[in-house]
């Protein structure tokens, strides 16, 4: 072992023997972790399952799980769940093509193109990233009131489209590229616009994966914007409907919770479906500065 060795080298020439408290420690900790992200989930489903009577008792598995909660929001006329679950799916899923679509070209341009003032542009587009979103809010609402857009899902789609953490992450992917396969495209005569389509995006698979599944989940659990622009109830999306449950001085904690487990599960479907390119492209991209 060398003096400039690192501390995790240090650690994997010792003796598998004395490394074992550390691993088992590690194990531990990243247990406990995990249990403190997973507890609120479980108590939801648990909630949600539970019978009136149980509501206040402090049991994670309910006695007599039933289905009445979800069966109560689905089979109420004046609740009208399943519209507001298409309104959420259909928003959120538009918003997410657009995105990745917008974000790949302007990443693109920044990670490969060269244009004067394109470092001054790119940390300006950085900056506005330590800026906190609520200072948009009125600007948008009186440019989405102008054009005539309150209550229309471009009015809840439009502002948000240009997102700047999406043209980061992107480009700092598009740097980790060969170069080569590019100027190989290029010498066979194929434009920027080709090279793009042809080489950069079929590479980037992962990355577009993974972002999709953050603007997704960013779109469909948004409540701020969606509130401020939708005010008739069939328009509204499914957090700001399911928020309408809650009585002024009663709370249905399991129709509530009920409704909140609707909300979940596609997003916890389209991230276990699409880990393995989360994991993949968040260890690529974190090895670019």
């Amino acid at each position: 072992m060398t003096a400039q060795a690192t501390p995790v080298e240090r650690i994997q020439s010792r003796p598998a023997s004395s490394r074992l408290p550390e691993r088992l420690a590690l194990y531990v900790l990243l247990l406990l972790f995990t249990l403190f992200f997973l507890l609120p989930l479980v108590w939801m489903f648990s909630t949600a399952l539970k019978p009136f009577e149980e509501w206040v008792q402090f049991n994670w598995i309910p006695r007599n799980p039933t289905l009445e909660n979800f069966r109560s929001i689905f089979a109420d006329p004046s609740v009208p769940v399943l519209r507001w679950f298409a309104n959420s799916l259909g928003i959120a899923t538009v918003f997410t093509l657009l995105v990745l679509v917008i974000d790949a070209m302007a990443a693109y341009a920044y990670a490969r193109m060269e244009f004067r003032g394109r470092s001054a542009l790119f940390g300006l587009l950085l900056a506005t990233l330590v800026m906190p979103g609520i200072m948009f809010l009125i600007p948008n609402y009186i440019t989405i009131a102008r054009l005539g857009w309150i209550n229309t899902y471009q009015g809840v789609i439009a502002p948000g489209l240009a997102g700047v953490f999406g043209v980061f992450f992107l480009r700092q992917f598009f740097l980790s590229l060969p170069r080569e396969l590019e100027e190989a495209a290029y010498i066979d005569g194929a434009s920027v616009w080709t090279t793009f389509l042809r080489v950069a995006l079929p590479l980037s698979r992962g990355a577009l994966a993974t972002l999709a599944v953050i603007t997704f989940m960013a779109s469909w659990n948004d409540f701020l914007w969606p509130l401020v622009v939708m005010n008739a109830r069939e328009m509204q999306t499914l957090p700001v409907g399911l928020a309408t449950l809650q009585g002024q001085y009663t709370f249905d904690y399991g129709k509530l919770m009920a409704g909140a487990a609707v909300t979940a599960i596609p997003v916890l479907v389209l991230y276990l479906f699409l880990q393995r390119y989360i994991v993949q492209s968040v260890a690529i991209t974190g090895l670019k500065g």
